[in-house]
């Protein structure tokens, strides 16, 4: 037996009891086409086109269909030499498709209103901070292209610690390079700038490639709980942490495995057995 149709529902309001709505600050966006040829990505918020985005390129052009098609979020915006150029805000993916297939010749954008690199990379946000395949990466270098305090501050941390944030991964790490931007901005919002940088300061001089959030997990558990703190400095604690290298990881996995703590408490607990101790007052 078939089940009945449904009716047809008509879009409707819903209550604002409790909301208050927002009046747009820019105006309505138009929608124009263009040949996907003359647009232009900023990698000021947008990474390049890695081997997976390649891959999502490939699907597209080979499963292209306008009824699949999400028009690209675009904005008028100058180049280096003062030329009006028409940037891509999101989107990339399917604008590369689109210029790579022969049998399409212009394609429908969206125009927003962002004529600068800050209200452009806040737009970038606004389009994919809840979207699933957006790395921490990608929104903090958004995030700090766009001005926001909290991402700008963790930037000027890292920085005085010297300390790199990689924009994405592919190749082997450096020393003081980290991918580990979200355990960063939460060390800073716990400790604070200045005690974030005196933690990250005992890694980064320890010459770790890369640094891990365990690692800055632990060396904070060291330098911050009372059972730990009042008997080592942090120039030991570099010295430990560099001699140990990255043979501590194996250990760290058995001792977490037997000890049944988690990874950067292993190593907390390693680091702190091999760390010179202060010498107590007589």
């Amino acid at each position: 037996m078939n089940a009945p149709e449904q009716a047809l529902r008509q879009i409707a309001p819903i209550g604002l009891i409790g909301l208050t709505p927002a009046k747009p600050e820019t105006g309505m966006p138009i929608c124009e086409m263009v040949d996907p040829r003359d647009l232009w990505v900023d990698p000021a918020y947008q990474r390049p086109v890695g081997e997976r985005g390649i891959k999502q390129v490939r699907r597209i052009i080979e499963n292209f269909d306008w009824t699949k098609f999400k028009p690209p979020v675009c904005a008028f915006a100058e180049d280096e030499d003062g030329k009006t150029v028409l940037k891509v805000l999101d989107g990339q993916h399917t604008a590369i498709a689109c210029a790579s297939n022969p049998h399409v010749a212009l394609i429908p954008v969206m125009i927003v209103e962002a004529p600068d690199t800050r209200s452009q990379a806040e737009a970038f946000l606004g389009q994919n901070k809840d979207r699933l395949g957006i790395t921490a990466l990608q929104l903090h270098y958004a995030a700090v292209a766009a001005g926001d305090p909290e991402a700008v501050t963790v930037a000027q941390v890292c920085d005085r610690a010297g300390i790199k944030i990689l924009r994405y991964t592919g190749r082997e790490f450096e020393a003081r390079e980290t991918v580990a931007v979200t355990a960063i901005a939460g060390l800073v919002s716990r400790r604070g700038a200045m005690r974030a940088r005196q933690i990250l300061d005992v890694l980064a001089k320890a010459e770790l490639a890369p640094i891990t959030s365990n690692q800055i997990k632990a060396v904070e558990h060291l330098l911050t709980e009372d059972e730990f703190k009042e008997a080592i400095e942090a120039e030991a604690l570099t010295e430990a942490v560099a001699g140990l290298g990255w043979t501590v990881d194996d250990e760290a996995k058995i001792f977490a495995a037997t000890h049944r703590v988690p990874i950067w408490k292993a190593l907390a607990s390693i680091w702190f057995r091999k760390c010179r101790k202060k010498r107590k007052a007589s």
